[in-house]
């Protein structure tokens, strides 16, 4: 294969661009509890169940059997929403997930700050 490097360039490194050719990317998981895991490359937001846009939106995707529930038949508490147009159920807070996208920090401004203690 043939692969223009230079449409690459902002998404991967030089490393990442030669592991990915040789088709080796390997993505990152997040658990979202109870030992379900998402690939964090698929996921585009992570939102409460409470408004109402998102309910009637977890409701469409029930209807249209495009919902995936990992709530283990706990209470729903996050809404990962994928770029498939699939939709994730959790029983994790919103925030929980989020700190495990970033890799276990809330901002990058407390990982800073917890670096220098």
């Amino acid at each position: 294969m043939n692969y223009n490097k230079s449409v690459w360039v902002d998404v991967f490194s030089e490393k990442d661009f030669r592991r990915y050719r040789k088709g080796r990317i390997v993505a990152k998981l997040i658990n979202i509890g109870f030992g379900n895991v998402v690939n964090s490359d698929k996921i585009i937001a992570v939102v409460s169940p409470e408004a109402a846009p998102v309910k009637r939106m977890v409701q469409r995707a029930k209807e249209s059997n495009r919902i995936i529930d990992a709530t283990q038949g706990r209470r729903t508490k996050a809404v990962l929403i994928t770029g498939e147009e699939f939709i994730i159920l959790s029983a994790l807070q919103p925030e929980t997930i989020s700190r495990r996208f970033n890799g276990g920090w809330e901002t990058e401004k407390e990982r800073g700050e917890s670096e220098n203690e």
